[in-house]
Formats: C-alpha cells, sequence, structure tokens
C-alpha cells in the first residue's frame, strides 16, 4: 500500500514540473538567468584580480609604510657612513688605501707577504715619508682597517638604495615622482664613492712647494660631507612623509611665519655642519682651546692673515674656528627662538614634541662643541660631537616634516 502510493506521488511531482518548465516557454527558470550573470561577473573579478597581481601592486598607504621604512633604515645607514668617516679622519687613516678598485678591494690582505706588499705602497706616499715614517707594519693594519671598513660601508649604503629599487620597482610601488626620487638617490650614492676617490686623491699627491703635513682637501672633504648629508637629508624626508600623515594644521598667518622660521633654522643647521668639515679639513679645532674667547681675545689678531681676505674662510684654520663659533651660536639663538614662537600657536602633540627635541638636542650639541674644544680634541668626544651635528639635522627634518601643508 505505502510503496505504490509513493510511486504516484513522485511522478506526479514530475509532471508538475515538466508541465511548469514548458509554460515558460523554453525560457531559463529564475535560478539559471540568475546563476548565468553572477557566474560571468565572478570570471570577470577573478580575470581582473589575476590582471593587478600580473602587473604589480598599486602605490596606497600600505607600499608607502614599506617605502618610507626603506628609505628610514637607508638614512640610519648613511648615518652611520657619516660617522665612521669621521672616526677615520680623527684616526688619520683615510689615506692608508692608495688606490680604488670597485670589487677587487672589497677582500684585505691575507697573507704576510700581502700585507707586506700593501705596506710598500703606502710608504711610497707623503703621509709615510713625513708623518709615519716609523710606523710597524702592525700599526699600518690598523689604519689600514679603519679606511677599508669604511669603504666596505659605503658599498653597504649603495646596495641598499640600489637592490631593493629594483625589487620595489618590479612591484609597481613607486609612483611616478617616487620613480625619479628613487633614480635620483641611487646616483648621489654612486656620485658619492666617486667623490669620496677624488677626496682621497687630494692627500696622495706630492706638495715640494707645502711644508704642511699631508691632508686631503678640506675643499673635497666638505663638498664629500656636504653630499652625504645631502643624500641622508632627501632619504629622511622622503621617508618621513611617507610614514607620517601630514597634520590637520588650521593655516594662519603666523603659522606660514613659523614654516619659513623652521625652515631658514634648519638651512643654518645644514651650514654649521658643513662648516665642520673645514674645522676637520685644518685641523682647526687644535688652534684656540679656549672659550668663549679665542686666546685673550673676542676677535683674534690673525683673522684676517692671509691674502686675499676671501682666502681666510677656506683656508685660514683661525678663521675657520671662528666662522664655525659664530655658526654655532646662531644656530643655537635660532632654534631657541624658534621654540619660544611655537609655545604661542596650537600645534599637534608630535610638532610640539619635535620642536622640544630640536632645542634640547641643539643645547647638548654646544656644550658637546664646547667641550671638544676645551679638551683638545679628543677622538672619542670629536665623534660624538660630528654625530651630535646629524642627530640635531635629523631633528630639524623631522620638525619640517610635521610642519609641512597637507596634501589637498
Amino acid at each position: 500500500m505505502l510503496l505504490p502510493s509513493l510511486r504516484t506521488a513522485v511522478f506526479g511531482a514530475c509532471r508538475n514540473a515538466g508541465k511548469g518548465f514548458h509554460h515558460h516557454g523554453g525560457r531559463s527558470p529564475r535560478w539559471r538567468q540568475w546563476l548565468v550573470p553572477r557566474g560571468q561577473s565572478t570570471i570577470a573579478a577573478e580575470t581582473g584580480a589575476s590582471t593587478a597581481h600580473a602587473a604589480g601592486a598599486v602605490p596606497g598607504a600600505a607600499t608607502n609604510r614599506i617605502v618610507g621604512r626603506w628609505l628610514l633604515g637607508c638614512s640610519g645607514l648613511v648615518v652611520g657612513a657619516v660617522v665612521l668617516g669621521g672616526v677615520t679622519r680623527l684616526t688619520e687613516s683615510g689615506l692608508s688605501m692608495v688606490d680604488w678598485h670597485l670589487v677587487r678591494e672589497m677582500k684585505p690582505p691575507q697573507t704576510q707577504a700581502e700585507w707586506e706588499a700593501e705596506f710598500s705602497k703606502y710608504q711610497q706616499f707623503p703621509e709615510f715619508k713625513i708623518m709615519n715614517h716609523n710606523m710597524t707594519l702592525s700599526e699600518f693594519k690598523f689604519i689600514f682597517y679603519m679606511e677599508w671598513g669604511h669603504r666596505m660601508w659605503g658599498r653597504l649604503v649603495g646596495l641598499a638604495y640600489i637592490l631593493p629599487t629594483i625589487y620595489f620597482w618590479k612591484k609597481g610601488y613607486f609612483t611616478r615622482s617616487m620613480k625619479g626620487r628613487v633614480l635620483s638617490l641611487c646616483g648621489f650614492v654612486f656620485f658619492q664613492g666617486l667623490l669620496g676617490w677624488y677626496m682621497v686623491r687630494s692627500g696622495l699627491e706630492e706638495k715640494p712647494e707645502s711644508h704642511d703635513i699631508p691632508r686631503v682637501s678640506q675643499y673635497r672633504l666638505s663638498a664629500h660631507l656636504g653630499s652625504a648629508l645631502l643624500l641622508y637629508c632627501a632619504s629622511l624626508w622622503t621617508g618621513l612623509t611617507l610614514m607620517l600623515p601630514a597634520n590637520k594644521l588650521v593655516e594662519t598667518k603666523r603659522l606660514t611665519q613659523l614654516r619659513r622660521f623652521a625652515k631658514g633654522t634648519g638651512g643654518l643647521v645644514f651650514l654649521t655642519a658643513l662648516s665642520g668639515a673645514f674645522v676637520a679639513g685644518l685641523d682647526a679645532g687644535l688652534v684656540y682651546n679656549s672659550f668663549p674667547k679665542m686666546g685673550e681675545r673676542w676677535i683674534p689678531d690673525d683673522l684676517l692673515a692671509f691674502s686675499p681676505a676671501l682666502k681666510n674662510v677656506f683656508e685660514n684654520p683661525t678663521t675657520v674656528q671662528f666662522d664655525h663659533r659664530i655658526l654655532a651660536i646662531s644656530s643655537l639663538t635660532a632654534i631657541t627662538g624658534l621654540y619660544l614662537f611655537s609655545r604661542r600657536l596650537v600645534l599637534p602633540r608630535r610638532a610640539r614634541v619635535a620642536i622640544s627635541l630640536l632645542t634640547a638636542m641643539a643645547y647638548g650639541q654646544v656644550a658637546l662643541g664646547i667641550s671638544t674644544l676645551l679638551l683638545y680634541v679628543p677622538t672619542p668626544l670629536a665623534a660624538t660631537h660630528q654625530s651630535g651635528s646629524v642627530a640635531l639635522l635629523s631633528m630639524a627634518i623631522w620638525v619640517l616634516a610635521e610642519l609641512r601643508r597637507g596634501v589637498k
């Protein structure tokens, strides 16, 4: 009884379904009409996604953070190169390697014969003949490794810029404007390496007419340091602007004045750091080791000893030290004024912190400079003072990044 009834119900349901299908005149039922467009749109979406994946990532907030972190890391490596270069200069190690090879010099001497051959090459140049004629092989190894470490660090900086640039470019992380920036940074790294060797060559040249100790040209030294600082500032600025969202600032006349004040102060800090290269190049920190006066006078007698007068600014150790003092005091005064002026404005917390740290660093840097001078330029303190100049410049860049205008 149950089985025939069940068979009848199933057949009846099938006949009704067939009638319903023919009733639609052969048209697809609603579920079929809904399913086909949905399937087509799904296929189109998958095709678009695979196309976008093949073309690379679209630059956005996430890629900007990645690129920003990379540039901040690169700027940190540049700081290491600047500090290591300063220590190399202070230990008088910069002229120990008398030739330059991009790849071959990456491997230092290994055997006794190789070390003696390298030492023999060094003995042919003025620094050994005039200053270090009593130097032993073990002493030479120390200054050689100092210069070798500085050069290898420079190659590391170059790889840190170039290799990620190639990777990010292929992944599509760069906007059109960012491509131009990173290409400029990579080109600047290459230029910096060539400028470093050009600087070293000036200390290897024979100068029969000069009775001074062998040293690199202060002009080339300042150019080498200046280009490194420009590379650092550009990398740090780009990294910060990618990482930190622009503050929502109410545009007022006072805010515009504060921005101009901050830009001028940053330029003054950069100029002061650059003048330090002339101090280092001429050993000008050893001529008047007193403060605030230079000897017994506020203005020393030999300030304009060279002729023509302009020559004193770049070649007279007394004038170079005097100028560095004036620039340092001017920078401190400007930063103090910037701090006081910023208190009169309503600024975001990050901007206030940046200006406060800039001010604190300025006073610490001046204290380091005075201590270095009074103690006759001990190497650890002098290296700390040079590092402090980069830290102060970093704070100035941070302040400018916090005060920048937002993108409309």
